[in-house]
């Protein structure tokens, strides 16, 4: 028999997450698979994947010039990120011309 886990949401129902403010995000893998690495002696050693992570995490300002990553923490099966939106108007990312 699994275990269900049931957290409530801490969300605000109408709040609009778009907005200028700071936000700290957890991501989790789907299952809590081990997707991103393994800890070994006290430290993280990314697969490639954990690799890929930190690639997009670190290029985010250059998708999103109003969002600025200030710190992120990869783990094996998640991830937290404390990211900022300031001075929003009318937000839209930013199309790059390929």
């Amino acid at each position: 028999m699994s275990k269900q886990f049931k957290r409530r949401s801490i969300r605000l129902p109408e709040y609009d997450y778009s907005q200028a403010g700071s936000y700290f995000i957890t991501l989790c893998t789907f299952n809590r698979e081990l997707l991103f690495g393994k800890i070994s002696d006290g430290r993280m050693d990314l697969s490639e994947i954990g690799n890929i992570v930190t690639k997009y995490l670190e290029d985010i300002p250059n998708h999103f010039e109003n969002v600025f990553v200030h710190e992120y923490v990869i783990m094996p099966n998640h991830i937290h990120i404390i990211l900022s939106i300031v001075g929003i108007q009318n937000f839209e990312p930013q199309r790059n011309e390929y």
